[in-house]
């Protein structure tokens, strides 16, 4: 099993940046691929990130390229999910995902969902 716990999430004024941690631990061996999905209220979960754990092949939305970077620490065990540029649009409650395949966009390729963080931007 892995436990992946987020952190980082809070209040930003439009334009400003947050970032966000994801630690993982257990069997994280097994690890194969890391992601970054939101949430808005009223919305479907949506991919946001995507980084294979050897750090080779990295996937965006369109939304967020330019805006937002996806890098991880392994000896640390941690992803991080860098928001720049933020926007209103942004709100959303934030999920880190591991897969033991690999880097999708795809939440159905993730097993192991960590319980997330708010990240809400005011205008």
């Amino acid at each position: 099993q892995v436990q992946l716990v987020e952190s980082g999430g809070g209040l930003v004024q439009a334009g400003g940046s947050l970032r966000l941690s994801c630690a993982a631990s257990g069997r994280t061996s097994s690890i194969y691929g890391t992601g970054w999905f939101r949430q808005a209220p009223g919305k479907e979960r949506e991919f946001v990130a995507a980084l294979s754990w050897s750090g080779s092949h990295t996937y965006y939305a369109d939304s967020v390229k330019g805006r937002l970077t996806i890098s991880r620490d392994n000896a640390k065990n941690t992803v991080y999910l860098q928001m720049n540029s933020l926007k209103p649009e942004d709100t959303a409650v934030y999920y880190c995902a591991a897969s033991p395949l690999g880097a999708y966009t795809t939440s159905a390729y993730y097993s192991y969902w960590g319980q997330g963080t708010q990240v809400t931007v005011s205008s």
